[in-house]
């Protein structure tokens, strides 16, 4: 039995339909049920701080994939350590008291904040720089700690993660180009810039577990650019009329350092502070260790997940309670920036 933590989430979700498609028994605990969970799913609803139904859907369970998360979106501030932090804790403990024989926790790229050199690797300083890195880093910590204790566990740190039906910030990118409009980026884009896609990350949660590797994962695609020139492939490829922008540095990160504080811009500090600078991972060692090879690049899955937003997104289908990741965004003043680029 799978015990898939978050699984009504974007990645989580993921995560239990593969697993139920290899006729694996997955059980998904989450505040809310997804429709788009298989008959055949077990679903516990509850909160990862609830001790006790935890503690429930840890019974005969053999493998945890925990996905229980806020994203930057969020913005949620203390509530990031809240659910982050304290129920990985919960999510661990019961794990321990169960004797699950694999734990796969799911991480964050932005645990190592903006390192300087690249590509990323284990041996690179986890340095996060903003609330949702730090929270992600203390989480990871507890991990280590329970392996130390004995709990064999994984870490998964997938890049920015795309795929069919992703929403949040790419919801804000794809809405843009289908309606024709500029597309803005921080300075010049100029530098890598790394994707991940949702069933590769899922696949080394799967494998991890399967396998029973422990260890820290760091997962993106094999195949991407640069920032500028793989959106501007996607404008081309929509053909709206849509155009890569590069705006100053300096002033723009200023300009959404002060929107966001007044709640005026959805972006959040891991956003406008990290996404005009190289960010890539090695990720060979980790398809090496789990046993696969990606399926995406950067660019196939940055068309993909588009022609599925032209061809399937309904707002007024999202369901209350979805995921950051599963529903759209309210974009602020950025839709006076839309209106007027």
């Amino acid at each position: 039995m799978h015990l898939v933590t978050g699984g009504s989430g974007f990645l989580g979700s993921n995560i239990a339909r593969r697993l139920h498609a290899r006729g694996e028994n997955v059980r998904v605990l989450d505040l809310w049920k997804a429709d788009d969970l298989p008959e055949g799913i077990e679903f516990i609803e509850a909160d990862i701080n609830n001790r006790v139904a935890v503690r429930q859907a840890m019974t005969n369970v053999e493998y945890v994939h925990h996905n229980v998360a806020l994203v930057p979106l969020a913005k949620a501030g203390s509530d990031y350590w809240k659910v982050n932090v304290d129920g990985t804790r919960v999510a661990l403990e019961e794990a321990q008291r169960a004797e699950v024989k694999m734990f796969c926790h799911m991480s964050s790229s932005a645990i190592f904040g903006c390192p300087d050199d690249m590509p990323i690797t284990n041996n690179t300083p986890r340095e996060p720089i903003e609330i949702y890195g730090r929270a992600k880093k203390a989480g990871e910590d507890l991990v280590f700690e329970a392996m130390k204790c004995g709990l064999k566990s994984s870490i998964v740190r997938p890049r920015t993660i795309i795929g069919t039906g992703r929403l949040g910030i790419f919801e804000i990118l794809f809405d843009w180009i289908r309606d024709g409009a500029n597309i803005y980026i921080i300075g010049s884009g100029n530098h890598p810039f790394q994707f991940a896609h949702v069933d590769d990350i899922s696949d080394a949660s799967i494998n991890s577990c399967l396998l029973q590797k422990s260890g820290a994962f760091n997962i993106g695609a094999l195949e991407f650019g640069n920032l500028y020139d793989d959106l501007k492939f996607l404008c081309e490829y929509a053909n709206t009329g849509s155009k890569v922008k590069s705006l100053p540095i300096g002033p723009t990160i200023g300009s959404l350092k002060l929107l966001d504080t007044l709640g005026l811009s959805p972006l959040s500090p891991w956003h406008y502070l990290t996404y005009h600078k190289p960010f890539f991972f090695d990720s060979m060692p980790a398809f090496n260790d789990l046993g696969y090879s990606p399926a995406y690049s950067n660019r196939r899955m940055m068309t993909e997940s588009y022609d599925w937003f032209l061809g399937h997104f309904d707002a007024s289908k999202i369901k209350q309670g979805s995921s950051a990741h599963k529903k759209p965004v309210k974009q602020g003043i950025l839709k006076l920036l839309k209106a007027i680029s």
